[in-house]
């Protein structure tokens, strides 16, 4: 695989990813570095596994993950989404109760439903007979340097918009796992 198709590959991979990221940029109303680098982090590290996972499953699972991965990219995206919605819409002016979503479980389920493609991508390399291990690891860089550039420009963008931010956040969300659906049911 050439380095030309390798970074393109990595860039379409991380482009969810980047919008996540700004997602989680606009919902934050102040952005630590700490923040920053727990996101990109966790992005990376799950853009650079899934690929090696898929590449281990092989053949006899290659159909299998395929009839659901977009539904649970999905599932997972929406039910953040819908979370970040609700809480936009509700009275509290309270930041405290807004989830971070570079923390705990929210960050891991954002973290899975960005890598699920890239589990793909590594079934249809283990399937071509192509190693792994460089294109896992470019795709885990690219991934967690779009993640950090999202979340930075989200933030400047984020700065005064409160909760129409986070409601903007919350659709972008959504619809990057309706986009994902679509783009599988319809391929």
């Amino acid at each position: 695989m050439g380095w030309l198709t390798l970074l393109g590959i990595s860039l379409g991979l991380a482009l969810d990813a980047f919008a996540v990221a700004i997602a989680a940029g606009l919902t934050l109303q102040s952005v630590t570095p700490r923040q920053v680098f727990r996101l990109g982090f966790h992005f990376g590290l799950f853009q650079f596994l899934m690929p090696v996972v898929g590449w281990l499953a092989g053949k006899q699972v290659a159909a299998c993950l395929g009839a659901w991965d977009h539904w649970a990219a999905f599932g997972l995206l929406s039910y953040v989404g819908g979370k970040m919605l609700w809480e936009a819409r509700s009275d509290s002016q309270d930041t405290r109760s807004r989830t971070d979503p570079t923390r705990g479980l929210v960050l891991v389920t954002l973290s899975l439903a960005t890598s699920i493609d890239a589990l793909a991508v590594g079934l249809s390399m283990g399937l071509l007979g192509i190693s792994i291990w460089v294109p896992s690891v470019v795709i885990g860089l690219v991934a967690g340097l779009l993640t950090t550039l999202g979340m930075c420009f989200g933030t400047r963008l984020g700065r005064g918009w409160g909760r129409r931010a986070e409601f903007l956040g919350g659709c972008v969300l959504v619809l990057i796992g309706v986009r994902i659906l679509i783009l599988h049911l319809v391929a």
